[in-house]
């Protein structure tokens, strides 16, 4: 089954670095207390949702993560950092893992890279042929058409650098004493296959950018504009997904016992 989107997603289209126009503190402040309403919402009304967040390293997915988490009433969100097709459990369908970290009613589950990860490292890598890849593209369709069925928000976010844009961020971590230990060979290895990973990539979007998961690429050219980018998408996301009015009074609503008066 073909799911091929319309209109393809080119990344090179995602690298204006264009800085943001306004004042960011201000705008990733009001973003911050929407972001909080609209959690109140979906706590109130038992919504679930799932946001992934992929992309580049050094692309500014932590900075966004870090924000968006921010806002939020912590004991209704996890967020999971997803390792390497190294990493992987071959004892099980490879989705299953995933199915374990889905949220329960009223909270979100924040993938910090996903399934795609897998499937992309070993694709870029020869491990996948055509047949295996179109495979595990449908099986991740399918998957979250599941949990679009079930009434969950699937949001999918890709932050994208242009390569040189790329380098000088990751320059500027092994320049720093404290950050550049963060830095694995497995980052450094991925920068000398970053054509044959674009070329995978646009593929991946073809096939997995549908109308119910569509793909999200955030400019992450300039820091502080992708974070207000990816933030606001969230944003737009939640306000579609969560009721605007809350539900009414019922045994829901704690009554509290009538004061007395002073004697």
């Amino acid at each position: 089954m073909s799911y091929a989107s319309p209109v393809p997603i080119d990344l090179t289209e995602f690298e204006r670095a264009t800085p943001f126009d306004g004042d960011p503190d201000a705008a990733l402040a009001a973003l911050q207390d929407r972001l909080a309403r609209l959690q109140t919402s979906q706590i109130i009304h038992r919504k679930r949702s799932i946001i992934l967040f992929e992309g580049w390293i050094g692309s500014g997915k932590k900075g966004a993560l870090r924000r968006l988490v921010g806002a939020w009433d912590p004991t209704h969100v996890r967020v999971r950092n997803v390792g390497g097709a190294d990493a992987a459990d071959d004892d099980r369908h490879w989705l299953a893992p995933f199915w374990s970290g889905l949220p329960a009613a009223g909270d979100t589950t924040i993938f910090y890279r996903s399934w795609y990860r897998r499937i992309v490292e070993e694709r870029v890598a020869g491990r996948l042929d055509d047949k295996r890849w179109a495979r595990a593209c449908d099986e991740v369709n399918e998957f979250e058409a599941q949990q679009r069925d079930h009434g969950t928000l699937v949001a999918k976010l890709f932050f994208h650098v242009s390569a040189e844009r790329q380098m000088a961020n990751l320059r500027e971590r092994q320049a720093d004493p404290w950050k550049r230990h963060l830095l694995s060979e497995e980052d450094v290895a991925g920068l000398g296959q970053r054509e044959r990973t674009v070329d995978v990539l646009h593929d991946l979007f073809k096939q997995t950018d549908t109308r119910w998961a569509p793909w999200h690429v955030i400019d992450g050219g300039d820091a502080q504009g992708g974070c207000i980018s990816a933030l606001t998408v969230i944003a737009d996301l939640f306000a579609k997904a969560m009721p605007a009015e809350p539900p009414a009074d019922g045994d829901t609503v704690v009554q509290f016992p009538p004061q007395q008066k002073a004697s």
